[in-house]
Parts: structure tokens; sequence; C-alpha cells
């Protein structure tokens, strides 16, 4: 799938933004009825580098990106990644969750240039996101956030510099991680179902005989939890699609 946006008197610069998540393709349409730049939309890995090529782009902005930025894109573009950690903390997969179960309620969006080593590139900037609510509604803020820091780079881009500090890698969480069987406050069970509320996460579960109960729409109320289950017949494992390679915010 891929889209162009529409030109506007003079010819403005031509922009990319790759994203595979319907929050990242809502972002796209609000930039290009802005009408600043040319804006085209890749949400398909294998369409990328074929249009990067046809576009010939100033930038390609990856806001919701889980699949590895081919050498022959991030070599010839300026390709802008936006990670939902203070990096170098929090190099790696799934971010969000991975944040949420270290117990932290607010982090930074950083935008770093793509190159060879995982979250590895030199810093543009970072702004303040807070983690409070699911994790569909941190992304949409989230979303909201990269909008204004993608106006400030195409308006004058400053200088990447170094990533500082000390590095702290996370692990992307896998499918079977979002059991709550072992969970043992009230606190992490609210934690856990709103991480996972999300389109495309695998949702926190419990298995119970044959049955799978998914849970999501968490709320915290006075004295536990309340949420909305599904209940599923057992089956083969949802797929893995928590989160994480090069580009995954």
């Amino acid at each position: 799938m891929s889209q162009t946006g529409s030109e506007m008197g003079s010819r403005p610069e031509a922009c990319i933004l790759a994203s595979e998540r319907a929050w990242g393709h809502e972002l796209f349409f609000r930039l290009q009825r802005k009408a600043l730049n040319r804006w085209t939309l890749v949400a398909k890995p294998a369409e990328l580098a074929s249009l990067a090529d046809a576009v010939s782009p100033r930038f390609i902005f990856f806001p919701h990106w889980s699949s590895l930025i081919p050498e022959a894109v991030w070599s010839r573009h300026e390709c802008v990644i936006f990670h939902m950690t203070d990096l170098p903390y929090g190099r790696g997969g799934s971010p969000l969750q991975n944040l949420i179960v270290r117990g932290h309620n607010d982090t930074v969006v950083t935008a770093i240039r793509c190159t060879g080593e995982l979250d590895s590139g030199p810093v543009y900037m970072k702004r303040p996101l807070s983690l409070h609510g699911s994790a569909r509604e941190i992304f949409a803020r989230s979303m909201t956030v990269i909008e204004a820091m993608i106006a400030e780079l195409v308006a004058g881009a400053p200088e990447p510099q170094p990533q500082l500090g000390e590095v702290v890698r996370f692990l992307r969480r896998t499918p079977d991680q979002s059991r709550i069987d072992d969970l043992h406050t009230v606190d992490a069970v609210y934690d856990h179902i709103r991480m996972l509320d999300a389109d495309g996460y695998p949702r926190a579960f419990l298995e119970v005989g044959g049955l799978r109960l998914e849970f999501d729409r968490a709320a915290r109320t006075a004295d536990g939890v309340e949420a909305r289950v599904r209940f599923r017949c057992r089956g083969p494992a949802p797929p893995d699609a928590s989160g994480g390679a090069d580009g995954e915010q």
C-alpha cells in the first residue's frame, strides 16, 4: 500500500512516512492535509526500497515500524526513527511494554538517524510522553508528539548528536509473556492489561481448562481492576505482534 500527497503551489520537498500501524496512517493523512510537503505513505516493508528510489525523499520518517530497514535505504536516504525511550536507555524491542513493566510513568520520544546498529544512531531531538492509559491511547498520544517533531525536522533539521549515557537493552517480548498467571498485585494486573491493549498486540490472557480468557479495556477501581474479557477455545498462540525491530516505536 502506498499513497502520495497532492502538490500545491511551488513544488515542496518530498517526504516518506513509513508505518505499519493504523495510528501511523492517520498521522500520514494529517500531514498530507497540511500540504507543506509532498507525502508518500509506505505501509509494507516490501514497498520501502522501491518507493524510496522513486520518490527521492528529503526524509523518510518511521513512526512505528517493526521491520529492519535495509542498508540500501538508510545509506542513501536520511531515515528518521522515532523510539519511545530516552536512548541509549531502552534500545531494542517492545519499548512501551518494557517501560511499563519497569514502573515508568513517563518517557520521551527520541528521534534518531537510522544507522547499521539497532537504535544506536545519533539523536535529533527528544520530547516528553506520558505513559498513562491504554497502549492504544499512548500510541495515539505519541503520534501527536511525533507530528510536532516532524514539523520541526522538515522546517530545519538540527545536526544529530551521538547518544550519551549507559546503554540499556530491551528484549522483544513474546506472546507467551502476555499471560497474567504469575502477577500478584492489582496494580501489576492493571498495567499488564493496559500495556497490551492496542491493535496488533497479543492481549493479556489466562488459560482455564479448554478456554483462553483475553482481557482489555482495563480500569482501576478503588478496590481492584475492571476489564472486558473474551472467552475463546484454546488454540495456537497468537502471532508475535508485540513489536521491536529497527524502527519500532
